[in-house]
């Protein structure tokens, strides 16, 4: 079918070339007009100069992916595209936006007659090769419409219609605070066998752990991917990890539903505790988000000399 896909960063280009690959049409924008003009330069795909060129080219239905920042980004553009929309036709939000905005922007599209899909899209950058499990929510009709799209970018079982409006980003929500657990248990782990007396080999116990045990992972390959990487020691890798919002909506909701969420919440904490000093547990976890979603890693500061250790040579004159 023939879809527009606004926002073509890392995640929504390799999704434009996955539809593309399963014969789908697709219209593109970015913000960016030479990499508007380079993804709109493939088989199958065409360039729009603004999102009411993109809609004047598509045919009624009308289905447009927005892959853009959430907030003010992903606010602004539907705004924008619903004024140039037409009843019948269908929004898709595959950002991570709050479910309680997916809920009232649904509303606010539904008195024009305009479908609002929320896709909660997990994959990162390897969704382009492995597909993207995708986790929709909006109104059975729209789904059904738009239900080519998500097979073609989805592995197989990997999409499913969870519910209305809003469900779709709320289920993806608490899979991004199960994350943060996860990469919180899986730090502290390799800390433990890092600090230890014991010169093990922590590359090859990421990849041991992935053959029989019951915390074998996906995650356990990228940090055997890292290691590789980066070495034991991790020491390019500042230990400085950011947080996407996600989780603190997970813990929010958690507390406005009285759910305990104790491990989701310190491993939220442990995130803002990064912020203030060095952590290799940290230094583990910037290395898996590097892996599985391309997210950038800040580079680690040099090491301060030892009060005893006399200075380092600073080198010749005039390279200081």
């Amino acid at each position: 079918m023939r879809l527009g896909m606004v926002g073509l960063g890392k995640m929504g280009g390799n999704m434009v070339e996955r539809l593309l690959r399963g014969e789908h049409e697709v219209t593109v924008f970015d913000l960016d007009a030479a990499l508007t003009q380079k993804v709109g330069s493939a088989p199958g795909a065409t360039p729009a100069g603004s999102l009411e060129e993109m809609v004047q080219q598509l045919p009624a239905p009308r289905v447009v992916w927005v892959m853009v920042p959430a907030g003010g980004p992903t606010e602004g553009t539907l705004a924008k595209l619903a004024e140039a929309m037409q009843p019948g036709d269908v929004l898709i939000d595959g950002g991570n936006s709050n479910f309680n905005d997916s809920k009232r922007r649904a509303a606010e599209l539904a008195k024009r007659g305009i479908h609002l899909v929320d896709a909660g899209t997990s994959g990162g950058v390897w969704g382009l090769k492995v597909g993207y499990c995708l986790m929709v929510g909006g109104p059975d009709e729209a789904v059904r419409l738009c239900e080519p799209i998500f097979r073609t970018l989805a592995p197989p079982d990997g999409y499913l219609h969870v519910g209305p409006s809003g469900a779709g980003h709320f289920v993806k929500m608490v899979h991004n605070g199960i994350e943060y657990g996860l990469l919180q248990a899986y730090a502290e782990g390799f800390e433990i066998m890092h600090a230890s007396e014991f010169p093990v080999d922590l590359r090859a116990i990421a990849g041991l752990w992935n053959h029989g045990s019951v915390v074998r992972s996906w995650l356990l390959e990228l940090l055997e991917r890292a290691y590789a990487a980066e070495g034991q020691d991790l020491a390019a890798i500042r230990g400085w990890v950011a947080d996407s919002g996600e989780g603190r909506w997970t813990v929010q909701t958690a507390i406005d539903l009285n759910v305990p969420a104790p491990v989701i919440t310190t491993s939220l904490l442990e995130r803002f505790r990064s912020r203030q000093e060095q952590s290799y547990s940290a230094q583990v976890i910037a290395a898996l988000r590097n892996q599985f979603g391309g997210h950038a890693v800040k580079e680690a500061a040099p090491a301060a000399p030892s009060p005893t250790a006399p200075p380092a040579d600073s080198g010749p004159a005039g390279h200081g």
